[in-house]
């Protein structure tokens, strides 16, 4: 409850501080996230590739939090898998860059894709994956204040990645 509450509160701040925009290296912040994401399962056999991307110009607090959000994601839902794979990187679509979290783990329906970024919409049930429905709420907020946008492309069993620009 403690936890959902933080949340929640945290969620509520997002659009009341100032951003501070500087250059961020969003490689060197998903290096940070995933040293800390063995902690509760260190027996967990999970490959992690994170290329060199071009920096981001953001608020480097509130884009840590988008990779945690979205790296602690993608190794959750790998959970299940033998052979756990999460890959950050980007990739260049018309003339700007775009910024990826792929995994190979529950994937999720495409039909329900619309409600991934609402706060408390689950997709997957609790006794299946643990979690409140606040981290892609969270992201989704973080990146539109930096005026960038966030998607997903996903299938069922087969892993999900999500995508999102930053200006």
């Amino acid at each position: 409850m403690d936890r959902l509450i933080e949340d929640l509160l945290n969620l509520s701040k997002l659009n009341q501080a100032p951003l501070a925009r500087v250059a961020v290296d969003l490689a060197g912040l998903a290096r940070d996230v995933v040293t800390g994401l063995p902690r509760l399962r260190p027996e967990r056999l999970v490959t992690i590739d994170i290329a060199e991307v071009p920096p981001a110009v953001g608020d480097e607090s509130l884009l840590r939090a988008v990779m945690h959000n979205l790296l602690d994601n993608a190794w959750k839902f790998t959970s299940k898998r033998p052979a756990a794979r999460i890959e950050f990187g980007s990739e260049q679509r018309d003339g700007e860059t775009v910024y990826f979290v792929r995994d190979n783990g529950a994937g999720f329906s495409m039909a329900s894709a619309t409600r991934l970024f609402g706060p408390f919409q689950r997709l997957h049930s609790p006794s299946e994956f643990e979690g409140h429905g606040i981290g892609l709420a969270t992201v989704q907020r973080i990146v539109t204040r930096h005026g960038g946008r966030i998607w997903a492309e996903a299938e069922m069993g087969r892993g999900a990645t999500f995508y999102f620009t930053l200006p």
